[in-house]
């Protein structure tokens, strides 16, 4: 991602279903340019009536209105994330200003996991895991490694981004996690 010198960005989501158990985790760094604005956000979030849970990953402001149309569509259409997230890519791909907004979700409930991005992708992640951002490429990456090592998907994303915080300048180690399952 080409990053503008005057957007305020949220860089590192990463998520792992395995089992009936899946977890999100984001870092809490948000940058101007290349200036650290904030080490301790929060992007990792509870959606809906707590069943789904989402990350972002792009503009801060652009992010929390997605979230917010994605909760709009969740009341809509609920227990159905599936749908709502179509629904939602829809609203992105047509609506003028939403097109305009750069950021990628990472969003997932009981039974399902998907991406979401600025282009109207709705996309199941191959093998249950999924990173976006700045440094989700390398969260991706270790997270696959450690997908045949490890049972728990709350050890797996933790782990993932303090190796992706190793490698990425707009990566840190305030890590949040949300879990789904048991």
């Amino acid at each position: 991602m080409q990053h503008s010198p005057d957007t305020i960005y949220g860089t590192t989501i990463v998520s792992v279903r395995k089992g009936n158990r899946v977890a999100i985790a984001g870092d809490g760094q948000v940058t101007l340019g290349q200036t650290v604005l904030k080490s301790n956000a929060r992007k990792v979030r509870r959606l809906g009536k707590g069943d789904v849970i989402g990350g972002f990953a792009g503009a801060t402001a652009d992010a929390f209105t997605l979230f917010e149309r994605l909760d709009a569509k969740l009341e809509q259409y609920p227990g159905q994330l599936q749908r709502a997230a179509v629904e939602l890519a829809k609203d992105w791909r047509t609506d003028r200003y939403l097109r305009r907004l750069e950021a990628m979700m990472i969003v997932a409930d009981a039974s399902v996991s998907l991406v979401l991005t600025g282009t109207g992708d709705v996309l199941e992640p191959e093998a249950g895991v999924a990173g976006i951002g700045s440094g989700g490429a390398f969260a991706l990456a270790a997270a696959r490694a450690l997908l045949d090592r490890e049972e728990d998907p709350e050890a797996i994303v933790r782990r993932s981004l303090e190796i992706a915080a190793d490698i990425c300048v707009y990566t840190n180690r305030n890590i949040v996690v949300e879990t789904i399952g048991s």
